[in-house]
């Protein structure tokens, strides 16, 4: 069994993918890469072949029909051997102190008396052209150097929010939760990270730049209009995480108000981006989503209307929508995402 499995959907990635893997490669004989070939039309195949053949006891090439992201993820899950499971995409890499030192604590972690069902560490935004790099740090939030549960976690600030960037899950503890992400649709990554929640139980946080997560490409799917374009997965992704907590009692309670102020995040981006199409079509499913809420958990809607997010995305008439709009750019360009 080995120590970390690593999915690497790849989708007509072979400009880009044998920097990810190489990076990976560094961990040696403790990881195994699933290199998921999501029905490349490019040289993706053949390249991951090629690393399957060379590293027969690490990658591992699997080719399966398109089925998207999450699909990918999906396949990769099924097939890990490690204790513990972590997606990387194919355009990404990770740095190679954080990663050997991740693997040492899990490895320690594993011969010690406690499971862990969550580590948590720092990526790092690099956008294309950006002078700065943003890195997403929760070291004010979570204790260090210990296992922790949710009652230790501080209250983290907006903007502030664990991405599939930042997480390696227990393998046992996702397949345990049935997790399976939709087929044919993006931004399944907050599925990813989201559905979990409530299983994890313990949590160590390690204050290292791990992931390095490349953002503008012009095709890339969190682009503005890539992510207009495609509205309609963000949307059903963003129901999947509302059917995740609606309705659900008995969590603790910080981990209730973390889930509630993820979810808040993405019922903002969903609405924000309807309103940017600037269609009426588009304005009548941004109201939708907020009914759907509402149907499904009555208190979470009001809370979440009466956010300041929320009352920041549903301001009367157009004068309002510009408003929003205007809002949401100062946010963007304050944290720097794309």
């Amino acid at each position: 069994m080995k120590l970390l499995s690593i999915t690497v959907p790849c989708y007509n990635s072979q400009d880009y993918m044998k920097n990810c893997v190489d990076s990976l490669l560094e961990g040696g004989n403790l990881v195994e890469i699933l290199i998921v070939d999501d029905g490349s039309k490019d040289d993706t195949a053949k390249i991951a072949d090629e690393y399957a053949a060379k590293y027969p006891e690490i990658v591992k090439a699997i080719h399966q029909e398109n089925g998207g992201h999450g699909e990918a993820v999906n396949t990769g899950l099924k097939n890990a051997t490690g204790l513990y499971f972590k997606v990387v995409d194919s355009d990404d890499w990770v740095n190679k102190d954080a990663y050997l030192a991740i693997l040492d604590k899990l490895l320690e972690i594993t011969g010690g008396p406690q499971t862990l069902d969550m580590m948590i560490s720092n990526f790092v935004y690099e956008k294309q052209g950006a002078k700065r790099k943003k890195v997403m740090k929760y070291r004010t939030y979570m204790p260090q150097n210990k296992i922790f549960t949710w009652k230790e976690m501080n209250r983290m600030p907006l903007g502030k929010y664990i991405l599939m960037h930042s997480v390696i899950y227990r393998t046992g503890l996702l397949r345990d939760c049935g997790l399976e992400l939709p087929k044919h649709t993006f931004y399944v990554d907050n599925l990813f990270v989201y559905q979990p929640l409530p299983y994890v139980q313990t949590m160590y946080y390690m204050n290292v730049n791990f992931y390095r997560y490349f953002i503008g490409r012009d095709d890339q799917s969190v682009n503005e209009e890539v992510m207009i374009r495609r509205i309609d997965q963000q949307i059903r992704v963003n129901k999947l995480m509302i059917d995740t907590i609606a309705g659900v009692k008995n969590l603790n309670k910080n981990l209730r108000s973390y889930m509630l102020r993820y979810l808040d995040i993405i019922m903002a981006v969903s609405s924000i981006m309807l309103i940017r199409s600037g269609t009426e079509e588009n304005l009548a499913k941004k109201r939708e989503l907020w009914r759907y809420l509402k149907n499904a958990d009555a208190g979470i809607y009001r809370k979440l209307y009466l956010s300041i997010l929320g009352r920041g995305v549903n301001l009367p008439g157009k004068g309002g929508r510009d408003l929003s709009v205007s809002i949401y750019k100062v946010v963007q360009k304050f944290y720097g995402f794309n």
